[in-house]
């Protein structure tokens, strides 16, 4: 007798097929993944480091981001423009990935 037999299985309507939990949850992961892609296309990951391409005034910090600051270290937030990170003296910093450029 086989291990699969007490393995879940789910009808997979895109396939028309009855695959695994396990391949049913892979599915499910790589289809909720968000690309997220800068001002030029390049493709951004949590940790990159990214520069702006434009002077950002930053509501509630009065404060201006200059073209060309450095952010590092960014956090992908699940949505296909918006990045988490951090700069000094701003808490909670979100940018638009259209105003920044992977470095």
């Amino acid at each position: 007798m086989s291990d699969n037999m007490d393995e879940e299985y789910v009808y997979d309507e895109a396939s028309g097929e009855w695959i695994s939990t396990a391949e049913a949850q892979a599915a499910a992961a790589q289809n909720d993944a968000v690309e997220v892609r800068d001002a030029v296309g390049n493709l951004l990951a949590d940790g990159d480091q990214v520069t702006l391409i434009k002077d950002l005034t930053v509501k509630g910090a009065g404060q201006t981001l200059k073209r060309g600051t450095l952010i590092k270290s960014i956090r992908l937030t699940g949505d296909a423009q918006e990045i988490d990170c951090r700069f000094d003296g701003i808490k909670g910093l979100v940018l638009r990935a259209e105003f920044v450029r992977k470095r």
